[in-house]
This record gives structure tokens, sequence and C-alpha cells, in this order.
């Protein structure tokens, strides 16, 4: 039994035959922009989704548009298809891990039973009026003022001592502080009394009357956080970036009334056993499997099975440090994908093709080993189970792999190698080559030694409890540790600090589709500039955004049509097949090519077209970040999260002297490209930056400088310095998981 996929074009497929096994755990590899992304997701995925629609009633079929078949000759052994991205789960904070999961469900119904006093399975509910908390309405958490991010502390009010743009020097309310001749301007805010900084953040309104000239005669004061809460309660009043403007000098902490537990003082009060739901919820997972299985009688045994088995599930992902109560917009990505793969777990499905997209994604080694554990139960129910991966160990114990390539964009698409791991290990593949150890990532031969440090005294926030960290400059330094360790928690803090810190993340760069590779460095300007001066036009006429763009898509080069709860679905435009410009722009040609041709072109063929031009400046460093085989007009909010981080890398590299932190900076990338991203990083800290990288990837941690071990488990058993030094220090600490791996590695 298989799946047979012959002729796959989609994207840069050529052509591909594959067979894939079912019931089997098969990893789909390759080089980033290889081609795995467009054979699981965009052909078999999307082709099963496909012929699911297909399967409806004539009548159900009617209601929704035509779906585009796959550019595919044929696809054999499908079946219904589950597919277990990164994408995060809701953005609703009302959402949690418990609700999510029906856990939370399960203990309502619980309490309902065996509570005392008796109430309703709905009274627990923190999203129904009769159970949410009165004074956060159920969302468990309130903000706080930070006065260290909104405050300069060694500055004065006159030298904008304030950091917030509505309190600017000059400013009118800048001016209502100086006029209330409460305050003196010149004095640095760190020598303020306790009562003047009280009256300068948090005083109530009052009014006043100015006699001076100037343009604030009768005003009001009131303190900055309290005009700020006053704006952030009116949901109205301020634009989507504004409140983000205000929401950043506030912390989130729990209610004070509930403590965090979104439900009321009534059903707080209902016990079992002494404790309440609320007690049960804040619970670390783990802890709470292992109350929970204590319960006895008969009603608790028809329950609390499996409430266990669930939360054993979640505990064999690496996510036990969670807890039930923990809201799952605050989850990173990889926690998302885990927490949808428990409920996958939970299910009693069969026969169904699972398809996860890089599943050890923020995940330790040592919880790595978890995970394939829990792929392999998924496989044996039995299911298949199709993942895109590049971690080495997850491919050692798959029972089937597939490699794409050889290289990324039109130089890849090809299989290079498939079978067993041990099959693809003799071949000669550079996946093989790097699983049997031929090939390898070399240690940088000499630690660099920093020219100076960054202080962080008490450092508190979530699990970390009073740290002292010292964070060296102009080196390489890595923030490891088991999931939930604290490695997130130290740079929110190490940010708010120090704010003007440049943070590379993998958020994407754009969500304009009109933004594509060749706006995001500055080169389509001129792109559009030499190719109006070769035929002869006004550059405008080769925007798409412009008088050059196509009537009926108005340059998108496709039309969105919205299927409701299916989500949106895109159709190429019939009138410009997608080449986004008017039939008059098309016609015009330069070498043969016109503007969309032009466009078409990878990063790599672009260099070498404009060879003689400062356009090839402009694109160069995408090829040295090994973004080569993009598009230049790919569209922006088509690159995945590793790509949009290797492109903000590459309009940073010629610029010294700033501290940068990048956060798990190997996902998506395969082991030749993290030993690019390692050149890369390195290139930034010989240039005279300071580079801080959150990471699990060994590869990267033996060439750092210095390591910041953080541990040495999750949740409220972790945010402790487990260890710190250089890595063959690390590797030599006994209680450190990760100097355990390092060893090995080094």
């Amino acid at each position: 039994m298989s799946i047979k996929v012959i002729g796959a074009r989609e994207h840069n497929l050529k052509g591909i035959d594959v067979e894939i096994p079912r019931r089997q755990l098969t990893v789909v590899t390759g080089v980033s922009g290889s081609g795995k992304s467009s054979l699981v997701f965009d052909t078999i995925f999307s082709e099963a989704q496909r012929q699911y629609l297909e399967s409806l009633s004539s009548y159900a079929r009617m209601q929704l548009p035509r779906i585009s078949p796959v550019a595919v000759d044929m696809i054999e052994g499908l079946s219904p298809s589950i597919v277990i991205d990164q994408n995060r789960l809701a953005r609703n904070p009302r959402s949690t891990v418990g609700t999510v999961t029906e856990i939370y469900s399960l203990l309502r119904l619980l309490y309902s039973r065996l509570g005392t006093p008796s109430l309703s399975a709905g009274e627990y509910s923190y999203n129904t009026p009769s159970g949410a908390c009165h004074a956060c309405k159920g969302l468990g958490v309130e903000l706080v003022g930070d006065p260290d991010t909104l405050l300069e502390w060694d500055l004065s009010l006159a030298q904008g001592a304030i950091r917030h743009r509505t309190w600017k020097v000059g400013s009118r309310y800048w001016n209502i502080i100086k006029a209330s001749n409460l305050f003196d301007m010149n004095k640095p805010v760190k020598d303020f009394t306790d009562d003047e900084l009280r009256l300068l953040l948090y005083s109530p309104r009052v009014d006043y009357q100015n006699d001076e000239p100037g343009y604030v005669q009768r005003f009001f004061f009131d303190g900055v956080f309290v005009r700020l809460n006053t704006r952030l309660a009116d949901v109205r009043g301020a634009s989507a970036g504004a409140r983000a403007e205000d929401v950043k000098y506030f912390s989130t902490v729990n209610c004070h009334k509930c403590g965090g537990s979104r439900i009321n003082a009534r059903a707080r009060g209902v016990t079992v056993n002494g404790r309440s739901i609320a007690d049960l919820a804040t619970m670390e997972i783990r802890d709470l499997c292992s109350y929970i299985s204590t319960l006895e009688g008969s009603i608790a045994d028809s329950i609390v099975p499996s409430i266990v088995r669930l939360l054993g599930i979640l505990i064999d992902l690496g996510v036990g440090y969670l807890s039930l109560s923990r809201s799952v917009s605050t989850l990173s990505n990889g926690e998302s994908q885990r927490i949808k793969l428990a409920r996958q777990l939970g299910s009693s499905l069969t026969e169904l093709i699972y398809v996860l997209d890089e599943p050890t994604v923020g995940l330790h080694a040592r919880d790595v080993d978890h995970l394939t554990g829990v792929l392999k139960s998924l496989r044996d129910k039995p299911n298949t189970v199709l993942v895109v991966e590049h971690d080495m160990s997850l491919m050692r114990q798959a029972d089937h792999i597939i490699d794409l390539g050889p290289g990324a964009g039109a130089y890849g698409g090809n299989i290079v190698a498939q079978g067993t791991p041990l099959e693809v290990m003799k071949g000669e593949s550079v996946t093989g080559r790097y699983l049997r150890g031929e090939l390898t990532i070399p240690i940088n031969p000499q630690r660099r030694h920093p020219s100076g440090y960054l202080d962080l005294k008490n450092v508190s926030l979530h699990n970390l409890k009073g740290l002292h960290v010292c964070i060296p400059l102009g080196v390489l330094t890595c923030i490891t540790g088991v999931s939930g360790s604290g490695k997130s928690s130290l740079v929110e803090v190490l940010l708010r600090r120090y704010p003007d810190i440049v943070v590379i993340d993998q958020t994407p760069v754009g969500k304009n589709p009109r933004g594509n590779t060749a706006t995001y460095v500055g080169a389509f300007d001129e792109i559009r500039k030499e190719f109006a001066h070769r035929v002869g036009e006004k550059a405008s006429l080769f925007s798409f955004n412009s008088v050059g763009a196509c009537k009926a898509c108005k340059g998108l080069g496709y039309h969105t049509i919205n299927m409701h709860f299916l989500g949106d679905l895109s159709q190429v435009c019939e009138e410009c097949g997608g080449q986004r410009y008017a039939p008059e722009v098309l016609h015009l040609t330069w070498s043969g090519m016109n503007i969309a041709d032009i466009l078409k072109m990878t990063v790599t063929d672009a260099c070498e077209f404009f060879s003689n031009h400062s356009i090839k400046r402009k694109l160069a460093f995408l090829t040295e970040v090994g973004l080569g085989y993009l598009q230049l007009g790919q569209s922006l909010n088509t690159l995945s999260g590793g790509e949009a981080q290797r492109l903000k890398l590459a309009k940073r590299l010629s610029i010294p002297g700033y501290i940068y932190v990048l956060d798990e900076p190997t996902s998506g990338l395969h082991v030749a490209d993290i030993q690019r991203l390692v050149s890369i990083l390195n290139r930034l800290v010989d240039a005279g930056n300071t580079v801080l990288v959150v990471e699990h990837h060994l590869d990267v941690i033996k060439n750092a400088d210095w390591i910041v071990d953080l541990g040495p488990e999750g949740g409220e058993h972790g945010g402790k310095i487990v260890a710190e030094g250089q890595p063959e220090a690390v590797a030599q600490a006994a209680s450190s998981y990760t100097g355990r791996y390092l060893q090995e590695a080094l």
C-alpha cells in the first residue's frame, strides 16, 4: 500500500514521480527551497482536500467554487488528510491549553459531579457571565504600567526621559507637564522622590489655569499611566498602531482579583479533596497528571482516565511545563503545533494522512526523542505520517526518507535520494553525507573574548526569580535550555531594559501581497528605471501598483474568493495569467524578456543578468544568506519564517555596531544551510556586532563564544542558570542537559 504521485509540477517540482509508503513515518527533507512544501503541502495535502470536496454531493459542490486541480498527472492512494502546521492556534485570549484540548471541559464535568458545594458545569466556565471573574471578565490578566520600559532613568524630563512619543520633548503633553510646575524638568528621573514619581505616573486628573504666555492655558494634568489606561479602555478611540504603542509600556500580570484563574469567587470556592478547579488549572500539566491520578470513586473512575490520557500525551510531547490556564495566544509556534498534535493523538480515527511541518521546532535535543515516540504512536494507530523535517535524529528514526534537491528554487525540485534511513545514508546526496557523518559543521577554532558586558540584575519574569545574568558584548552568545526553561523570558527582560536592541525574528516581513523580494532590498526601483531606459518609456509604467497594472486584478495577479468557513481561495487572473501587468506593458521587451519575465528570475540569475549594474550589489546579500533561489517578484507573504528571518539578516549584514537578538534562526533550515547561517552569524560578530541567539541546534551552540544555559527543567522547575561559559565548560556541567548533548557534538 502506498501513495503514488506521478508527474508533480507544483512550483519548482520537475515533474517528479514518487511512491510514499502508507502506515509508515516518512520524513521529507532537503535544503531550504528544494521543494519539500511543494510536494507535501501543495501537492499531496491540497489534492487530498480537493478530492474530498469533490466527493461531496452535487448540491454541496454547487455552493462552493470549483477548486483548480493540482499540477500533477496523477495521485493514487490518498485518504482524508489533516495538516498539523506551526500556525498559531488562536488569537483569542480566551482560548487556553485547557479549552483547546478539551481537558478543562472534563475538569468542569468532574467538579460539577464531585464538587462541594455543587455547581453546574457552566458555572466553572470563564467564558460565561455566571463563571467569569467580575474584575477581568474571564481573561485572567490585567495591564500594569512598567516604569522601566517607559522611562529613561538617567535623563531628565527636559531631555526626553519619557520614551512614549505622545510625551516627546516639545509636544502638547510634555508642555502640560512643564506648565504644571510640579516637577524639576532638569533633574534626572532616577533622582525623583517616590512621591514625585507617583505624581508623574499615577496622578489623577487635576485642572490647571496657566497665566504665562504660550499655547497651554486652561488644561488638566494626569499621570502618564493614568492617561494611557484611559486611552486603552476606549476601544473605539485609537488605531491599532496607537494601541500597540501604548501597550508596549505595560506588563501583563495576573488579575488582582482572581489571581489569574479567570473564574469568580463562587466557582473558586468549590473544592474536590480540598482543591479548587482554579488550583488544578494553574498547576503544571505534569503535576496535575500526578494529582488527578489519585482521585478515586465511581464518578472519578469514569472521567479521570480520559483526563490522565490527554495529560500524558502533552507530557510526552514535551509541554508538561504548561498549565491548562495558559492562553494559547502566548504559545510559540512549536508549542502550538504540539498542542494540535496532542488533540489528534486523543482522537480514535485511523487510516488518515497526517502532514506535519517541522514538529521539532523549539524542542531541546532531550525532547526530540519523546516527540519521535509520539509520531510513531500516531503511525501505529495505524495512520500515514508525513513530516517535513531537518532534524537528523528524527530522520534516523523514520521508516522512510525522501530527499529533495539538489539545490533550491529553480535548482531544486528533483528527488535526489529516497528509501530507508540506511539506504539514504549510503547514497551521495548532501543529506546522506551528513547523516553518515562524512560532512559536518566545523567548530570555530578560536573563541572570541567579550569587549564588555550587559549586566542584568534581579531578572524576574514568569519562572525567572531574581537572576543575575551577564551578557557579553562583541561575541556570539547562545541562550539554551529545555522548552519552558525561561529563555524567552530572559530575552523579554533584556529587550525591556535595552529597547534599542535589534530583533531579527521569524515574523513576516510584510503582509501586503504587493511587497516582493526586489522591493524589500530596494532593487525594484532601479530595475524599473533600467528597464524603462532600455525600452524608452517612463519607469512608472513598470509598476504593478500604478499605471502599468492589469486592470482586471489591479496588479495582484490573482482574485480572492471568500469561501467562508473553508478560508479564502486564490485563483489566477485570467486576464494577465498571473503576470500582474497590462498587455501593452508585457509587449515591451529587453533582451527578449518583458518586465514579468525579469520578476520571475531567481536572485542568483538576476545577479548574473545585472552583473555590471549597481542592482547586483543590492541583490548580492540575498545570495550570501542562502536566498539566491527566491524569485525577484516573489510576494513577501509567501516566505517561510526562516526565509523572512534571513531576508532581514541580509539587510543588516553591512551595518556594524548593533546588538542583535535572533530567536531560533535554524528553524526551517537544512543542516547544509545551518553551516551557511553559522558563517553569517560569525560575519556579523566580526563586523563589530553583538549577536545573541536563542537556540537548540547543537551545531550553532558548539560555535558560540559563550553560552547561558537555563533550566534544569521547564516551568516552575526551571528559571535558573544551570551553566554559563564557553561551550567546553558547559559540556562539563553535570546538571546541564545541554552539556550532555554538547559533549558529543564537541
